[in-house]
Order: structure tokens, then C-alpha cells, then sequence
């Protein structure tokens, strides 16, 4: 059997490199930061770890653009898209874990990329009548006619019709119910 003084040294030990190692993973992860501009170049974010809005750089020629408000968002979720794999480069103390890989998987779920340019959700915007795609064929042809309707089936004889209901419920009465 043990000493308990050296269990209880031990699982001190055991727990100061815990909190060391936490300690260093945690600088790590606040050490990671993502840089994105936008495609002309005039517009520069920067988030931290969590995905905040840190830096913002706008360039002259688009302070007047009606649409720089979207434009700067459209680059805040491209740079937050990306805090996943710069958090798998930036913080090594737990890459391979199973630690890194929840951390990984909730920020592509917290950030998922952003729609591309253009993207109207739910597939349609306020379009013209006269830009709408129209097929050659659809121009070329009148309407189709409605088919005709088919002819109904003949009734049957008035006098089968009326053995017919003689029979119908004599199931026991000798009478044929196979007919």
C-alpha cells in the first residue's frame, strides 16, 4: 500500500500540469485572430477567437456606397468563417484531440461560410417581367387547349342492371355470389 502523503503529491502535481496546460491552451486560443478585406480591397475587418469585431478599416472611395453596411458584414462572416481552421493552426497544445475537434466543429457551426454575392434567400428577388427567362418555345407557342374530356363508360342494360340488384345481398339464399 502507499503513503497517502505521496497520493496526495501526486494528484497535486497531476493537477498543477492540468492547469498549467489549460493555462497555455487558453493563451493560444486568445492569441488567434482573422484578417479578411473585401474583394475591391476598401473594407478591412478583424475578429478575435470568439469572433468579434476587433479592427475596421474603410477605404475612401466606399464611405459613400449605400451598400457598405452589407459589404462589412459580408466580410466580418468571411473572416468569421475561417476562425476554424485558424484555430486548428494557432492553437497545437491540443491539436489531434477530441478537445480540438468540438472546438473546430462548433465554430464551422457558430460561422458557417457566407452566401455568395448575389444570394437572395429563398431562390427570388423583385425581378422585372420583362428580365425574366422566358424559353424560345415558350414565346413561339400559343397556350395549349385543354384535352377534351374522356367519354364515360356505357351503363349497363336496364334489365342485367335490375337482376343485378335482385342478387345483390342473397348471399344465403342460394343465390350465385361469385357471379
Amino acid at each position: 500500500m502507499s503513503n497517502p502523503e505521496q497520493l496526495f503529491a501526486d494528484f497535486e502535481a497531476k493537477l498543477a500540469d492540468a492547469q498549467r496546460k489549460a493555462n497555455q491552451m487558453r493563451t493560444e486560443i486568445e492569441g488567434v485572430s482573422v484578417s479578411e478585406r473585401s474583394k475591391d480591397g476598401q473594407i478591412s475587418v478583424k475578429v478575435n477567437h470568439a469572433g468579434n469585431l476587433v479592427g475596421l478599416e474603410i477605404g475612401p472611395s466606399v464611405r459613400d456606397n449605400p451598400a457598405l453596411a452589407q459589404e462589412i458584414l459580408r466580410v466580418v462572416q468571411s473572416a468569421q468563417s475561417k476562425l476554424a481552421s485558424a484555430m486548428q493552426t494557432g492553437v497545437p497544445s491540443i491539436a489531434g484531440t477530441e478537445t480540438m475537434s468540438e472546438l473546430v466543429n462548433q465554430l464551422h457551426n457558430e460561422y458557417p461560410e457566407p452566401e455568395p454575392t448575389g444570394y437572395v434567400e429563398g431562390g427570388h428577388q423583385d425581378v422585372d417581367e420583362d428580365d425574366r427567362f422566358v424559353a424560345e418555345a415558350e414565346l413561339d407557342t400559343p397556350p395549349p387547349s385543354p384535352a377534351p374530356k374522356p367519354p364515360a363508360p356505357p351503363a349497363p342494360p336496364r334489365a342485367a342492371r335490375k337482376q343485378q340488384a335482385d342478387h345483390e345481398d342473397d348471399y344465403f339464399t342460394g343465390g350465385d355470389f361469385l357471379r
